[in-house]
C-alpha cells in the first residue's frame, strides 16, 4: 500500500487533466521515500452526481484518500502528506484562480488485521533492478 482514490466532480473535465494528476500524485509519493514503490496506486474516479454548498452546478470539488499500512509515525506521515497535498494544491492552482473549488485530503490507516493484499509487482521490480 499506499493506494490514493481520487474522487472529483465532473464539472472539472476540461480544467484538469486526471491522467497527468495522477502521475503528479504517483511522483509525489515516490518523492516521499517512504511508501514501498511496488504498492503505490493512484486511481481517479469520476463523480458525475455531486450536489455542492448552495447547488450550484459551477462548483467543483476534488478529494483524495490515502489507504495506507500501519507502521508509520504521526511526523513521517505529515511529512509525507504535506510534501504530496502541496503538489497536488499548486497543480490545481489554475482551477482555483478561474473557478469555486473545493480540494480536500485524508490519510486513513488500514488495521493490518482486517487488510488482506495479494501483489507480484514488488518482486517483479526487484528483478528488473538486479537485471536493469
Amino acid at each position: 500500500m499506499p493506494h490514493f482514490t481520487i474522487e472529483y466532480s465532473a464539472n472539472l473535465d476540461g480544467l484538469v487533466d486526471m491522467g497527468a494528476t495522477v502521475e503528479l500524485v504517483r511522483k509525489a509519493a515516490v518523492e516521499t521515500g517512504i511508501f514501498p514503490l511496488g504498492g503505490i496506486r493512484v486511481r481517479a474516479v469520476r463523480c458525475e452526481h455531486y450536489a455542492i454548498a448552495d447547488g450550484r452546478k459551477t462548483y467543483g470539488f476534488l478529494d483524495m484518500v490515502l489507504r495506507l499500512g500501519e507502521g508509520r509515525d504521526l511526523a513521517t506521515r505529515k511529512q509525507a502528506g504535506e510534501h504530496i497535498f502541496k503538489a497536488l494544491s499548486a497543480h490545481l492552482d489554475p482551477v482555483f484562480a478561474n473557478s469555486k473549488f473545493a480540494l480536500s485530503f485524508d490519510m486513513q490507516i488500514n488495521d493490518k488485521e482486517t487488510s488482506w493484499k495479494r501483489n507480484n509487482i514488488h518482486d517483479a521490480l526487484k528483478v528488473e533492478t538486479v537485471n536493469g
